[in-house]
This record gives structure tokens, C-alpha cells and sequence, in this order.
């Protein structure tokens, strides 16, 4: 079996994935997905099944040859109001700690999936984003919001740590120790006004716009050079663990890597005849 029909089965199209927990719709030109979590009744929230599917999505979306950018969002004017209390808090104070220690690796591996995709995510966040909910706009690439997103890691309400999914480690890189510590140990609301001011989020918008303009900015990325957007994603995860000269030297051999792209060639020839590049993602 050559390599070339190994990678062929390993690598394929995602636009006819069926969710089963969840919505997914593909943009036309099948470069944008967006996942929207639809149990708008209950501030759609997550259960062990759309858990371990999305955990098993975004696995899948290493082997994605169409999908560029995913955006993730929820129905009725909220995100994700974390695990289900019924479905969810409540099985959990009945396990064993083998089972415990089951859910919680799950769902830090749906973490580690998000992260470790070849493609940007961003966040759509409107009203409710609390608990695992945020954890999920903190684990995707960029984040919109709106004035009347609310953010809350709320774990020690519930008698938990903060530390929860990789929040202790994420968090404090993106808004800072302190911040960080002040909404891990207090679970309180961070508003969107602050979750704006501190970096948690890229931008504010109308609630009736918040996803159009996520998508627009997902497009975007996708029209551009997706391999090197790619390289960008894992430069910026992988970095977290190096020092200044060994992340230097990674940027090196990945820079030098995008250019051999054709993308690469396909910008400067555009440059030269003043016209603007067609990115093609190879």
C-alpha cells in the first residue's frame, strides 16, 4: 500500500458530517463550518454525548482536506451554560473515581482536540458562557461577543476547583494572573465590557450580528493561506512550553517550510503584476 492511498484513507472531506448533539452547517464554498450547540431551551448545555462527540469532531478535523475555519456558537441567544445539571452534576456525584477521573480526562481532551486542529476556531459567544461553556470559548482561537455575553468559570460554585479543562493554564496567558485568579476563585460573571477591555474577547457586537460577523472573519481567514494559517495555530500552541531560542528556531524551520508553498509564489507573482494573490491553501 503506497503512502499516498494510506493518507487518501486518513484524509478526506468533512462537509457531509452528520452531528448527532449538535448542529454543523458548511459554508458554500465548504472552506467555513459552524457548529452550533442547539438546546436553546436549557442555555444548551452539554451533555456525556455532545461532550465526547465534539471531543471526537474536532479529532476527526485533523484529517479535514476541505474544512479551513470552524466557528462555534449556540442557539436562542445564549453560548453554553456548561454541564448539565441533570444530565451531568448529578450522575457525577454517584461514580466511582475511576469513572470520575474517565469524564474529566474526557473532557480535557476536548480541549486538547481544539487546540491541537489544524484549523482557527472562533467563538461566536452571546448571552450565557458559563462553566465548561467557557472553557470552550477560551479553548477556540478568537472570540466574539456581545454587550450581553456573560463569561463565568463558575466551578467553585458547584464545590469545584478552577482548575478545570486547562483553565488554570489558559486563562491566566490570555487575560492575565491576577484577572485569572480573581474569576477562578470567585466564579463571578466577567462582563462583556471587561471581557473585552481585558482581551478575553476580540470584539463586541449586536447579538443579531454576532455570528454573521464571526463567519465573515472565518471567511476571510479561509480565502487567505490556510496551510500557513495552520502553521500559525501550532506555532502559537507548541510556543507556550519553549524558550525564546527554541521558539525562534521552530518559527525558522515553519517559515521556511510556507515557503515552499505555492500559496508563497502566488503572492509574490500577484505583488509584481499589482494584482491582489488568490490563496489556494497549498
Amino acid at each position: 500500500m503506497t503512502t499516498e492511498h494510506t493518507m487518501a484513507h486518513h484524509t478526506g472531506p468533512m462537509a457531509g458530517y452528520e452531528a448527532r448533539n449538535f448542529l454543523w452547517q458548511v459554508s458554500e464554498d465548504g472552506k467555513v463550518a459552524t457548529i452550533t450547540l442547539n438546546r436553546p431551551d436549557r442555555k444548551n448545555p452539554l451533555t456525556f454525548e455532545s461532550y465526547a462527540e465534539l471531543r471526537d469532531l474536532f479529532r476527526k478535523l485533523v484529517y479535514a482536506n476541505d474544512i479551513k475555519m470552524v466557528v462555534i456558537t449556540g442557539a436562542g441567544g445564549n453560548f453554553c451554560s456548561g454541564g448539565d445539571v441533570h444530565e451531568i452534576i448529578g450522575p457525577l456525584t454517584k461514580m466511582t473515581m475511576p469513572q470520575l477521573l474517565e469524564f474529566t480526562r474526557m473532557t480535557g481532551d476536548l480541549v486538547k482536540a481544539m487546540r491541537a486542529c489544524p484549523q482557527p476556531i472562533i467563538a461566536a459567544v452571546d448571552g450565557v458562557c458559563a462553566g465548561a461553556g467557557a472553557v470552550m470559548a477560551l479553548a477556540s482561537d478568537m472570540r466574539l461577543a456581545t454587550e450581553q455575553t456573560k463569561t463565568a468559570f463558575l466551578f467553585t460554585r458547584v464545590g469545584l476547583a478552577g482548575a478545570d479543562m486547562g483553565s488554570c493554564a489558559i486563562l491566566p496567558r490570555i487575560i492575565g494572573q491576577g484577572r485569572a485568579s480573581e474569576l477562578l476563585y470567585t466564579g463571578r460573571s466577567m462582563s462583556a465590557q471587561e471581557g473585552y477591555n481585558w482581551g478575553f474577547y476580540n470584539s463586541l457586537h449586536p447579538s443579531e450580528s454576532v455570528l454573521a460577523e464571526a463567519q465573515k472573519l472565518a471567511q476571510q481567514l479561509a480565502n487567505g493561506p490556510t496551510f500557513a494559517h495552520a502553521m500559525t495555530k501550532k506555532a502559537l500552541h507548541q510556543e507556550w512550553a519553549m524558550g525564546v531560542d527554541e521558539a525562534i528556531e521552530a518559527e525558522a524551520q515553519a517559515q521556511a517550510i510556507c515557503m515552499q508553498t505555492k500559496d508563497f509564489h502566488r503572492a509574490y507573482h500577484a505583488f509584481v503584476a499589482k494584482q491582489k494573490p488568490v490563496f489556494e491553501g497549498d
